[in-house]
């Protein structure tokens, strides 16, 4: 048995994407005022990692499969946001994460947003990454 066999895989890829949602949370947060396209990506990126951790925590066939590619494509995250809305019975997911991808791509990519634009989506990306934090510590 290898050191890194000794490490439980999901457990810990959840953590890791899980810390990683939060601290693009925090750094979106932190740029909302200042540079609200950055702002938007660095939020998209927390709900994004959030979804990756909530899947993996759930041990959902969308992990898996992103596993077996090497990486997730926006199908997979769409599905999973799917699986895991209705596994955990929290219908407003899909808004959450609809509210993230219309930030990565009005905010970031066509750079539309406003400061206040990016503010009043805040907290569906926090609602994601909380729901995130909830499910990969009963979980795993």
């Amino acid at each position: 048995m290898t050191y890194e066999d000794s490490f439980d895989k999901p457990f810990d890829d959840a953590r890791k994407r899980l810390e990683l949602a939060e601290k693009f949370l925090s750094e979106g947060r932190g740029l909302i005022d200042r540079d609200p396209v950055q702002a938007s990506e660095k939020l998209y990126k927390a709900a994004e990692e959030a979804v990756k951790a909530l899947a993996t925590a759930l041990n959902l066939d969308e992990a898996e499969k992103a596993l077996e590619k090497g990486r997730w494509t926006v199908s997979l995250l769409n599905d999973a946001v799917y699986t895991i809305s209705e596994k955990l019975g929290v219908k407003e997911l899909i808004d959450w994460w609809d509210a993230a991808w219309f930030l990565h791509v009005e905010g970031f990519h066509e750079a539309r947003l406003r400061s206040v634009d990016v503010a009043k989506r805040l907290g569906h990306v926090e609602a994601l990454v909380n729901l995130a934090k909830r499910v990969v510590q009963e979980h795993i």
